[in-house]
């Protein structure tokens, strides 16, 4: 693009804040190996992380056409003019908007209006001061959300500049990124400000030609690459929990005279949507090389794995359909949030930090722990079975007493393992076996509720119908141990798992159970009533 033209262009830009966009195929970019996060990664990945970053979405709408992310990312890094403009950068804090006096009914501001308001630029300075709180300090949201409008904020600034963009292999660990007079990073940019479709094809062969003339042992393993853009396009998750949502469909609708048909497609789904999730994890576990459980949405997609992962045993063993009811609805629901909550479960695969560096205590303790929240989310689905059946005025059979029964003791099993495993991997890593850690804490109160759960039955002290109630109420202590600690307390030893937001849900959970425990209680007790659930006290 030449001077005249680019002075053109921006007057017009300045005047009616649009965006000139030539079409372009961007898909021979795709592939392009991009090193961001200690690790080498596709063109396709980096794009859709760093977009979803910026403004919790893969793509974006420019001058009414959809734009994917990895053209997005390639126009604000090739031709960033009138990119600033745009309302790409997601503020989700309310007092943060507030107390920079911007919008409170927007989400999204353009780079240009956030790095105009003052005072926001102040509370970004202040947060990333190392004086006073610091930014790593949790007790301060409005702080927290003001680093984070930060990183943002830097992000796009990377993006505008080239930084970001590590491209070249330097011979060493660590790649850079092209320079300006770079001949295919000039073609690129000539080729997208013009449309030249052919030749913004051949400045990205050109541009993989000179990364191929590196040493071996700098460049990108392509195999890894391949798997990982595979992964990044198949949406695997995505696809199991629409297929659980069809297999709970099936479950319910075709009953009567189609039972067998529906439980038989319901069991379909249901291998297809797991088989589905096996992918997805062999997947990551090639590209990241260790177990698919470090970071919150690896785990929460990892318990909808083991949820329809013990329903299919136990569906295998009783042939009753209940455990498969119970199973989708908990397995899609937590897969429907892992997929459309990209700023609060961050889906990016990452290097370890050290202290999860062990492979065999992370398979062994985390795997194990998360496998038990699966037993006890199947536990929590059979749990609201036996309530709706006693709500809706129907007797729930002693067998659903004893189903029910079967999935909390294999939950206990696998939580007290768990525990002491990741007591030896304290002792190992800091020291200890035991020092009080808040998620430490939690895990032992979980598991002292569900053992007071279990006693509380063989001892006589409640039926069926207690023990539907307590699989409710003490998986909140499950929820507490595995969202609270990380989430809400973010505190204690365990601060590789930190993260923000999803607290009103997980709130709103909170009430919703307790409500539909209480419910249940009030129908139980009701004059008239109390026959419906009185097989509870004879349940195996």
């Amino acid at each position: 693009m030449t001077t005249v033209r680019r002075a053109i262009l921006s007057t017009l830009l300045a005047a009616t804040g649009t965006l000139a966009v030539q079409a372009l195929d961007f898909s021979s970019l795709a592939s392009v190996p991009v090193q961001e996060g200690g690790r080498k990664k596709p063109f396709l990945v980096f794009a859709d992380e760093t977009m979803t970053g910026l403004s919790g979405l893969t793509s974006v709408a420019v001058e009414g056409a959809n734009r994917s992310s990895v053209e997005a990312v390639a126009r604000i890094w090739l031709d960033p003019e009138g990119w600033e403009k745009q309302p790409l950068i997601l503020i989700n804090s309310g007092d943060l908007k507030k107390s920079a006096g911007l919008d409170a009914g927007r989400k999204r501001f353009s780079y240009a209006e956030l790095t105009a308001n003052e005072a926001l630029r102040s509370m970004i300075r202040e947060a990333a001061s190392p004086l006073g709180n610091g930014p790593k300090e949790k007790s301060d949201p409005l702080q927290k959300a003001a680093m984070e409008a930060g990183q943002r904020l830097a992000a796009f600034e990377g993006l505008v500049s080239g930084r970001a963009l590590a491209i070249v292999p330097s011979g060493a660990a660590a790649w850079t990124p092209p320079k300006a007079d770079d001949p295919a990073l000039v073609k690129l940019r000539a080729a997208i400000c013009s449309g030249d479709q052919a030749g913004f094809d051949a400045a990205v062969r050109e541009l993989v030609a000179e990364q191929a003339k590196a040493p071996v042992g700098f460049q990108a393993d392509a195999w890894k690459l391949a798997v990982e853009a595979f992964y990044q396009r198949l949406h695997p998750f995505r696809w199991a929990w629409v297929l659980y949502l069809a297999a709970g469909i099936c479950l319910l609708a075709l009953s009567g005279g189609a039972s067998r048909v529906g439980y038989a497609a319901a069991w379909a789904l249901a291998i297809g949507g797991f088989l589905l999730q096996a992918v997805g994890f062999a997947c990551r576990t090639i590209v990241s090389g260790r177990a698919p459980v470090t970071n919150m949405y690896e785990s929460v997609v990892w318990v909808a794995f083991g949820t329809i992962l013990f329903a299919l045993v136990f569906e295998a063993i009783y042939r009753c359909r209940y455990f498969l009811l119970g199973a989708v609805p908990v397995a899609a629901v937590s897969l429907i949030i892992a997929d459309t909550q990209p700023v609060i479960l961050d889906r990016s695969i990452k290097p370890l930090v050290p202290v999860l560096a062990d492979n065999f205590w992370l398979t062994t303790h985390v795997l194990t722990i998360t496998l038990s929240y699966a037993a006890f989310a199947l536990a929590l689905g059979l749990g609201h079975i036996v309530l709706g059946k006693v709500i809706a005025g129907r007797r729930p059979s002693p067998a659903l007493f004893n189903y029910l029964y079967r999935a909390l003791q294999v939950g206990v099993l696998l939580l007290a393992t768990g525990t002491i495993l990741g007591g030896v991997w304290a002792n190992y890593s800091w020291g200890r076996f035991w020092g009080w850690d808040p998620k430490e804490t939690w895990a032992l109160i979980a598991l002292l509720g569900y053992l007071f759960l279990l006693h509380g039955r063989i001892a006589g002290k409640w039926g069926g119908f207690g023990l539907a109630v307590g699989s409710v109420l003490a998986f909140l202590s499950v929820l507490m141990a595995w969202y609270g600690v990380n989430f809400v307390l973010g505190v204690g030893l365990h601060s590789y798992g930190f993260g923000a937001g999803g607290f009103p849900v997980a709130l709103a959970f909170v009430f919703a159970e307790l409500t539909f425990v209480g419910l249940a209680l009030a129908r139980k007790n009701a004059p008239g009533r109390q026959e419906a659930v009185a097989a509870g006290s004879q349940a195996d």
